[in-house]
Parts: C-alpha cells; sequence; structure tokens
C-alpha cells in the first residue's frame, strides 16, 4: 500500500522547513509506503530552492511547480492527476491542519472500508470571529443552493482512496471547486473531528478578496439554482404586476382615489415589461444551466463495483 501526501505551497519559506519536518516525521513511523509530492504554485520567494533541496536530499519526496500562481485548488488538482498511490492525503503548507492525524485518517478509512475521510474542523484557532461567521454563513447558503449535500465546516484536509482519485482523473472541467466535487462524487465518506490549529508563523494566503473569490466560483461551479433565481423573481413580479393592474383599473376609475394623469399607463407598462424581462432572463438562464452542465463533462453516473477491493 502506498500513500501519496499532497502539500501545495505557495510563498511558504517561513514555514515549509517545519512542515517537512513533521511530514516526514509521520512517514518515517508509518507502516507503508509513503511519498510527499510538493506542489509549488509559483511561489517567489525562496519556497522554490527549499522544496528542491528536499528534493534532492530524499527519494521520497518529489516536487512539481507552476509557471505562475493558479490557486490552490489548481495545485491539489494537479498533485492528485500526478499521485500514484492507492491512497492520497491532502494537506496545507501553513500547519493549521496537523500532518499527525494522516495515520489517525488512514486506519479510520482502512477499518470502515471507506473511499474517503475528510477533516471537520471542531474548534478554529486564530481565526477572528467575523471570518468564523462569514465561513459558517458561507457554508450553509452553498448547501441551500447545492443539489447534493457539502459536509459542514470542512476544508481541503482529507484522505481519499483509488477509487476517488481515479474518478477525479476521469472529470475534465478546469474551474473546481474541490469540497463541492468530493461531495457530489458520492462514495462511503467518514468525517473526522479535530482542532484546526492557528497559522505556525507568515500571513493567509487567503486574504478577504481571494476568499470572495473562492466562495463565488464555489457557488457557480457546484450549482446552477442561482441561473433559476431570475426566473422565480420574474414570476413573481408578474403575480405582482396582475395584482397592480387591478387596482391601476379600480383607481382609474374610482372618485374616491385621486391619482396623476397618465400614471396608470406608465405604472402597467413598467410592471408589466419588467416582469417579462425577468422571466425571459430566467428562462434563458435555465437554458444555460443545463449547457452549464453539458460543458463541464461530468459523467452521467458514476458505478461502484461492490467487489472492487479499496
Amino acid at each position: 500500500m502506498k500513500l501519496t501526501i499532497i502539500v501545495p505551497c505557495y510563498n511558504e519559506e517561513q514555514v515549509i522547513g517545519a512542515t517537512h519536518r513533521r511530514l516526514l516525521k509521520v512517514i518515517d513511523n508509518a507502516h507503508w509506503d509513503s511519498e510527499i509530492l510538493y506542489v509549488n504554485d509559483g511561489s517567489t520567494d525562496d519556497t522554490v530552492s527549499m522544496l528542491s533541496d528536499f528534493s534532492n536530499r530524499d527519494s521520497r519526496v518529489s516536487v512539481i511547480s507552476f509557471s505562475r500562481n493558479f490557486g490552490q485548488q489548481a495545485a491539489v488538482s494537479a498533485g492528485i492527476h500526478q499521485s500514484c498511490g492507492e491512497y492520497a492525503a491532502i494537506i496545507d503548507a501553513d500547519l493549521q491542519d496537523p500532518p499527525e492525524l494522516i495515520p489517525e485518517m488512514l486506519a479510520l478509512c482502512l477499518k470502515e472500508k471507506a473511499n474517503m475521510v475528510y477533516g471537520r474542523r471542531r474548534i478554529r484557532k486564530g481565526e477572528n470571529r467575523f471570518k468564523k461567521w462569514t465561513a459558517s454563513l458561507y457554508c450553509r447558503l452553498l448547501n441551500r443552493l447545492s443539489e447534493y449535500p457539502i459536509p459542514l465546516d470542512t476544508g481541503d484536509f482529507r484522505l481519499i482512496d483509488k477509487r476517488v482519485i481515479k474518478t477525479f482523473k476521469s472529470l475534465s472541467e478546469k474551474n473546481k471547486y474541490l469540497r463541492g466535487l468530493f461531495a457530489w462524487m458520492g462514495f462511503k465518506q467518514l468525517e473526522f473531528l479535530y482542532d484546526r490549529d492557528a497559522r505556525a508563523v507568515g500571513e493567509t494566503k487567503y486574504p478577504l478578496t481571494k476568499m470572495m473569490r473562492l466562495a463565488t466560483d464555489g457557488l457557480i461551479a457546484i450549482s446552477r439554482k442561482p441561473l433559476t433565481v431570475a426566473l422565480h423573481v420574474g414570476l413573481v413580479t408578474v403575480a405582482v404586476s396582475l395584482i397592480l393592474a387591478l387596482y391601476v383599473f379600480v383607481s382609474y376609475f374610482s372618485k374616491y382615489i385621486t391619482t396623476v394623469p397618465g400614471w396608470a399607463s406608465v405604472t402597467l407598462i413598467i410592471i408589466f415589461f419588467s416582469g417579462v424581462q425577468l422571466l425571459t432572463i430566467g428562462i434563458i438562464g435555465t437554458y444555460l444551466g443545463c449547457i452549464f452542465d453539458e460543458v463541464k463533462e461530468r459523467p452521467e453516473y458514476i458505478i461502484v463495483n461492490d467487489n472492487e477491493k479499496s
């Protein structure tokens, strides 16, 4: 049995040495064949040379480098595509997710014959209340909009088996939202509760702007429900316009309601055509949703052979 530990890195020179030492202890004490795969996501500091030094000193360590910063999702995807083990563990380089938990996650995966074990954060140290609140709100909103459940309070820290790896490699879409994609795959998934540590040193590589972009990509990548919002709003607007049309009609002929000349026709035209426009956009959005699903080229279904060993 072989395990590949995938570590995406971007400007982590302050912490990558400590991360590497802890990862080496994990694989040194393991009872299985292991390798560490670092994915350099276009780092501009000394991370590249440090990773190269790790690889030259230890044959169990390999490095792939991007031509520029493509983002964590792309880095993890590249790591999975390049992994050759029966299992793969995904962990960030900032030591917020303890590497020492990987053997426990693998043991749970083997014991329960699961295909995936994902880390669920019980405590999030080093994060302010605003970030915790927005993260919680986003996760719950994402679940409401998603066609399939996505585990709450999770990140990319997880362990996957060869079935998941093989399925992931077969997906041709480029703009991936990994948490949603792993949830979409199905298979047998188990949660692993843990306390997330504060970042060891340095600053987060996910400031508010990147978090917003990731949140937007997540909503777009996993669901087409936002496209149908305009359709529902359009239907409601048309219904409201019919009610207001009745009021306008009564007001026009009633001597008890004072109106401005010409307001009836203007109001009706605005209300009616606003509803028609929103309704039309909603219908177009529904068709775009179908196209959106097709261009991703995900398989229509995933066949699981129960006799196949994990």
